[in-house]
């Protein structure tokens, strides 16, 4: 479907609920296509998604569907992005991948513009999106890591179910209605599909997200981890996450505790630097109960911090409470962003 001056724009993963935001951020954006493919498995191929007022049929993706595509955005999980990801490349596309496929590959760039765009001039095909708990984080703590050093990180997320997927958000549906009700429910999605066990997610709290690793820690987890130094190009920062599932649907927000290589700062001092930070806003005022929270932040791209205090023991250590929404900032509006960065330094 031709549209406009631009370039060629093909979504897989289109009728996923990042797919959807994904779609509704570049229509949003006026993103420069000339194009548009809206690719998914045979099971969601010939449902019709509008796109600035036309109605586009979604097609099965085959690695010829790349053909003469300039940008990528995938997200259709990660088994989808290793088959079709080097077929694009292949075909000339750049791919922004928003699964964890290629995040930790030495030689794809991982990117969250506001604190590494210059990475993408790195990129030899595949550009990572990062893990939608670390994108937010990451934001808040640039500003922070620029003006006074970082040397630690121990964060505590609160995850909505989106992050799920909409069977995820079905699923808190149903059994928060059920509960109500006094019927009776079977979970089957959380906290992983493919796990032994399913636990509620109405009314409670599953401290996993993703499966369980050797050390005790969960994917989730390590993917913090190590996403957060690759991004910050920190090997050497010390950095510690518990992910936790709430019954939420939209929205992740994370208790982040940091310490930075300044002595005798202020809480004044990092809410300065966050005040006029790219994608931040601050909303940190205890006197009036103003701080971020997940339902003020849906639909918005900002990452939201507030609760900005001083450690009462460590001199150097501060904390503050991070919220974003998941599906844009998280996922659909930092790959559109990589997009938008790609053009503006001249690499499509």
């Amino acid at each position: 479907m031709s549209i406009s001056k631009g370039f060629h724009v093909a979504v897989l993963g289109a009728t996923g609920a990042v797919g959807q935001q994904m779609i509704k951020t570049l229509e949003k954006r006026e993103f420069p296509i000339s194009k548009i493919s809206f690719l998914s498995s045979a099971r969601s191929a010939g449902t019709v998604i509008k796109f600035r007022g036309e109605d586009v049929v979604v097609e099965e993706a085959t690695p010829e569907s790349f053909n003469g595509v300039d940008i990528a955005l995938f997200s259709a999980g990660g088994s989808i992005s290793k088959l079709f990801a080097p077929e694009a490349v292949k075909r000339g596309a750049i791919v922004i991948d928003n699964t964890s496929a290629y995040r930790m590959e030495k030689d794809v760039p991982l990117v969250v513009p506001e604190v590494n765009e210059e990475d993408l001039k790195l990129h030899n095909g595949i550009i990572a999106n990062p893990n939608c708990s670390t994108i937010q984080m990451v934001v808040a703590l640039e500003p922070i890591r620029k003006a006074y050093g970082l040397k630690k990180v121990i964060v505590s997320t609160y995850q909505a179910v989106s992050g799920s997927g909409t069977a995820a958000i079905q699923e808190l549906k149903e059994q928060t209605k059920a509960i109500i009700n006094g019927d009776t429910f079977d979970p089957k999605i959380l906290p992983v599909k493919g796990d032994k066990n399913h636990y509620q997610i109405a009314f409670n709290a599953i401290p996993q997200i993703d499966t369980f690793m050797d050390n005790g820690f969960t994917f989730e987890e390590i993917k913090m981890i190590n996403e957060t130094k690759k991004i910050m190009h920190m090997p050497e920062l010390k950095v510690a996450a518990t992910c936790v599932r709430l019954p939420v649907e939209t929205g992740h927000s994370e208790s982040v505790y940091f310490e930075v290589e300044n002595e005798g700062l202020t809480a004044k001092h990092v809410q300065d630097v966050l005040i006029t930070a790219e994608g931040v806003v601050l909303e940190d005022n205890p006197a009036e109960q103003v701080y971020p929270m997940p339902a003020n932040a849906v639909g918005k791209n900002d990452v939201f911090v507030g609760r900005i205090r001083k450690d009462l023991d460590e001199d150097r250590g501060f904390h503050m409470w991070v919220v974003s929404d998941n599906l844009l900032k998280g996922a659909a509006w930092n790959s559109v962003q990589i997009a938008e960065s790609l053009i503006k330094l001249g690499l499509v």
